[in-house]
């Protein structure tokens, strides 16, 4: 699902083969009698009705979870800010030394949200998680020789730094189920197979516009769900304002 676009256009000829395979059987193999038509219309409409509500339900998954990575970079943002003035009641030397460190991990940060490439993802992972073992040993060690509350300050606020970025990788994690995408398939399969069935003419055009319709919608929540391959993205803008300001003139 983190490529939208291959979403699009496989649903788009699934459900077009499914409608045109529905007029064929009911050209030629099983004919819709006349008198059945009314029921055959009720059944229709009942499971059109289902899709409808599953492609709301699950879209709203996806807005939700766009939403969630949205407030963890502000998050984020908000928690490297703050441990950033938070250093400055270490000594002048630890807390510089903590503040250059933080520099390099904003930029880090930075780089997780804007990067699409997998090798270079890993590369930022790897760094991050060094990055987060030397920030924590930093404060670690200064908080043991010296354990006051400003120093538990300190610690306290390093630990929201490291939880933020684990929240959000949690977040870009939970997805919509693969299971949510197969039902709903399923069911859009089985919507255009009813209606190229129940259609009384077999009309190309006609036959196009529900599996175009259903379609884009798959793409629009694949997309919106997508964190890395989709159009729709979290930008880092509390990242970026944020390292505007850190970042010395």
């Amino acid at each position: 699902m983190d490529y939208p676009r291959i979403v699009f256009v496989v649903s788009f000829l699934l459900f077009w083969g499914a409608a045109l395979l529905g007029a064929y059987f009911r050209r030629y193999a099983l004919p819709l009698d006349p008198d059945t038509r009314d029921d055959f219309g009720t059944v229709q409409a009942a499971i059109l009705t289902l899709l409808g509500l599953l492609i709301g339900f699950t879209f709203s998954m996806a807005v939700n979870r766009y939403d969630q990575r949205k407030n963890y970079e502000e998050a984020e943002a908000n928690a490297i800010g703050t441990e950033f003035l938070r250093v400055e009641l270490l000594p002048p030397s630890d807390a510089e030394k903590l503040q250059q460190m933080l520099r390099a991990y904003l930029k880090q940060r930075m780089f997780f949200y804007t990067t699409r490439d997998s090798q270079q993802r890993r590369e930022i992972d790897t760094r991050t998680t060094a990055l987060q073992n030397d920030l924590w040993s930093g404060v670690r060690d200064r908080v043991a020789a010296q354990p006051t509350p400003p120093m538990a300050l300190v610690v306290s606020g390093m630990n929201d730094v490291l939880n933020s970025q684990g929240y959000t990788q949690a977040a870009w994690w939970y997805r919509i189920p693969t299971q949510a995408w197969n039902l709903m398939a399923l069911i859009a399969f089985a919507c255009n197979l009813l209606i190229g069935y129940g259609a009384r003419r077999r009309h190309p055009f006609l036959l196009l516009i529900v599996p175009l319709a259903v379609s884009m919608s798959f793409f629009l929540i694949a997309d919106i769900d997508s964190p890395i391959g989709g159009l729709i993205q979290v930008r880092p803008q509390n990242l970026m304002s944020l390292d505007a300001s850190l970042t010395p003139h």
